[in-house]
């Protein structure tokens, strides 16, 4: 609002929302600009290979790390590093749009914590699902697991809203079957990528969280499960 009791024409985005978005895009920027020669000098044209290697997450690592027993934070910190870091600007931009647009309905309706708890927490489910379903030496790079969960968050509101008024919930599934159906469409027409298993258990683990994190979700969970 603003003054004179007018509404402002611009509804503000929430600050974590911003926040995420603003780190996303920037760090690909400087890449984007030093892979070009702009900033950074000749050394810049490896940075995002650099990236890649310090801070993707590795498949491959990971069974290291399962195999021996070791979990080394250089590479644990790979679960909640790899949606920063992309493989190219529109890569990000497409995450960093998703982001801007689900992240805050999921802020204005969860709060911003648990809007939070759902993004970093959703992408390490897409990358623990990678890591355990495939065999795919590619690292996992970008982060649309992360916003994938909050689109589960958004079809949670949805199938909620849909079961308060007797309508099939079904249709609450509706966005991510066309997206899903994309991926397909894209990956037949241009070459198949693996990262669809990450984006599917984002998605499903931003849904499954959205049971307790939702406002009233966890008293209703205990509340359902006493009566079981």
């Amino acid at each position: 609002m603003s003054q004179g009791g007018t509404i402002s024409p611009i509804n503000p985005l929430p600050p974590v929302v911003a926040a995420l978005f603003l780190v996303i895009l920037g760090i690909e920027v400087v890449v984007s600009l030093g892979s070009r020669g702009v900033i950074g000098g000749p050394q810049a044209v490896g940075w995002r290979l650099l990236l890649m290697q310090n801070y993707a997450f590795s498949g491959d690592i990971f069974d290291w790390m399962l195999q021996q027993g070791r979990w080394p934070a250089q590479h644990v910190i790979r679960f909640f590093s790899f949606p920063f870091i992309h493989a190219s600007f529109t890569h990000a931009l497409f995450a960093g749009v998703i982001l801007l647009a689900m992240g805050k309905m999921t802020a204005e309706r969860f709060g911003a914590i648990a809007m939070l708890a759902i993004f970093v927490l959703s992408g390490a489910g897409g990358a623990l699902a990678y890591a355990l379903l495939l065999n795919d030496p590619v690292p996992l790079v970008g982060a649309f697991p992360n916003v994938y969960g909050l689109i589960g968050a958004f079809t949670f509101m949805l199938w909620r809203s849909l079961s308060t008024i007797g309508a099939n919930q079904a249709r609450a599934f509706t966005l991510i079957g066309f997206l899903m159906g994309f991926q397909l469409l894209f990956g037949l027409l241009f070459g198949a990528q693996n990262d669809w298993v990450a984006d599917l258990a984002g998605f499903a683990t931003g849904f499954v969280l959205s049971f307790v994190l939702a406002p009233g979700g966890w008293s209703g969970l205990r509340g359902r499960i006493r009566r079981d």
